[in-house]
């Protein structure tokens, strides 16, 4: 999982994200060079965030939904856009970013995950990506700081 790139693409965030089996970018991409790179490791979901706004960007879903390993995870940049029950309809996760702060926590069983920016840096929030292990009954966060 990754987001708010803006248009940076980190050795450190490709190190920590390679053996993934897909990828997430929750918006802020920045530009279709980040994708292309992001795709060399493994196949990658995305979503728009408020900075995609070239044509490439347009392309872009606001939300997505991906399946995992049995487990349906709700793509979203901005957690204020959210706009569905995410338990009542379902969903084990909501992966979102916009606010660059790496946040794992659950909420009425769902898991609210904000790998985090691994773009420029923001204030003094931390450079970070998140990894997330799928197995039949769980969802295992975990953020990977890559610059404190």
């Amino acid at each position: 999982m990754i987001s708010d790139t803006h248009a940076l693409v980190r050795d450190e965030a490709l190190a920590a994200l390679r053996g993934s089996d897909l990828i997430v970018h929750a918006g802020d991409i920045g530009g279709p060079d980040v994708l292309d790179a992001l795709r060399a490791i493994a196949p990658v979901y995305a979503v728009r965030g408020n900075n995609d706004r070239d044509a490439w960007g347009r392309t872009l879903p606001h939300t997505e939904v991906v399946e995992v390993g049995g487990h349906l995870l709700y793509l979203v940049h901005d957690i204020a856009d959210l706009d569905v029950d995410p338990a009542a309809a379902g969903f084990a996760a909501v992966i979102y970013g916009h606010s660059h702060k790496p946040v794992a926590e659950r909420r009425d069983g769902v898991l609210f995950l904000n790998p985090g920016s691994a773009g420029p840096r923001r204030f003094r929030l931390p450079i970070a990506v998140a990894r997330l292990r799928v197995t039949r009954d769980t969802l295992e966060p975990e953020i990977v700081e890559l610059i404190p």
